[in-house]
């Protein structure tokens, strides 16, 4: 069994994420699957057939002195377009909601002592903050995104200034953190959506007490680490459709010219497929990230660490 209301350093957050998924795993992903399974494989079988169409057209446009055939075509399938791109806005919309929010519900019950946790007491978290959900999504929306879009673009800017490089690493990791964090108290405390925001800023910088000194160096450094883990992970699958699709142009067109699609036939299926099932890696390998930011959060709340450290204390007193 796993503490969550504790402190720890920089090298327990790295670790405990790992055994976080030796200990939970299997039921932490078998309800995943019963919760997103139908909604993942929809966003893959809409990936695979809506973009290879839409990429198909694209690069095989132009061809043969067809200089407006990919605009053409556009125009002509302008309803299937638009179909798929609000398909494909609702579906990823759903299942960023439950990405992000059932690693909170799921810590949630096993921080307050649940061992076996289903899928329907998931589902009734859903159900019960249904409102709380959809305050979260405004904020999300209109004053959080605005507001990180303008941060990152400051810093993109930068990068042509050298130094923009090295803000861009810490500025990507601190907003990733300050969003899970805001995540985590709105639906483990009673404070609200701007409270909580409030709380995830300052909780980068400093505990409440001051005395504690600053815990911003292990939350970017463990949520640094767990990304790299993450990136080499996904790039394994991301680069083999890569290396078969230019492999399939040097051998079908040494001489750079294409006569036809580069996506079409059983080529362009198993190319999608894959990037397909890279897709669903990536979904269920952020998942370490999200349960690494619930450890942080849980290591900042000191107000109940300190009555878990009292409560066990009273528990040994008993037992002697």
């Amino acid at each position: 069994m796993m503490q969550f209301y504790k402190k720890r350093d920089f090298g327990t957050f790295i670790s405990d994420s790992f055994s976080f998924f030796k200990l939970y795993g299997k039921n932490y992903f078998k309800n995943y699957i019963l919760l997103n399974g139908l909604l993942l494989i929809l966003m893959v079988v809409v990936f695979i057939f809506g973009f290879k169409e839409l990429f198909g057209q694209a690069l095989g446009s132009n061809i043969n002195g067809q200089s407006y055939y990919f605009e053409n075509y556009f125009q002509n399938n302008f309803g299937m377009f638009f179909a798929t791109g609000i398909i494909t806005f609702i579906l990823f919309m759903i299942l960023m909601i439950i990405n992000y929010l059932y690693p909170v519900f799921y810590l949630k019950r096993l921080a307050t002592g649940e061992h076996k946790i289903r899928t329907d007491d998931i589902l009734g978290d859903f159900k019960s903050n249904f409102k709380k959900i959809i305050i979260l999504c405004l904020g999300m929306t209109f004053i959080v995104t605005p507001l990180s879009f303008i941060l990152m673009g400051i810093s993109y800017v930068l990068v042509f200034l050298i130094i923009g490089i090295f803000i861009m690493l810490f500025v990507g990791p601190t907003l990733f953190n300050v969003v899970t964090f805001l995540m985590y108290d709105y639906f483990n405390s009673s404070r609200g959506f701007f409270e909580s925001l409030s709380y995830s800023i300052r909780a980068q910088f400093s505990y409440p007490n001051a005395r504690e000194g600053s815990p911003y160096w292990k939350y970017w450094g463990s949520t640094i680490i767990i990304s790299l883990i993450l990136y080499i992970i996904s790039m394994i699958f991301t680069a083999i459709p890569m290396v078969i699709f230019f492999a399939t142009l040097s051998t079908t067109a040494p001489d750079g010219n294409f006569e036809q699609d580069p996506f079409s036939g059983g080529f362009g299926v198993v190319f999608f497929i894959v990037y397909g099932i890279s897709l669903l890696v990536s979904f269920f390998t952020s998942n370490m990230l999200y349960v690494n930011a619930g450890l942080m959060y849980y290591d900042s709340r000191t107000d109940l660490n300190q009555k878990v450290e009292l409560a066990e204390i009273d528990t040994i007193g008993i037992n002697e």
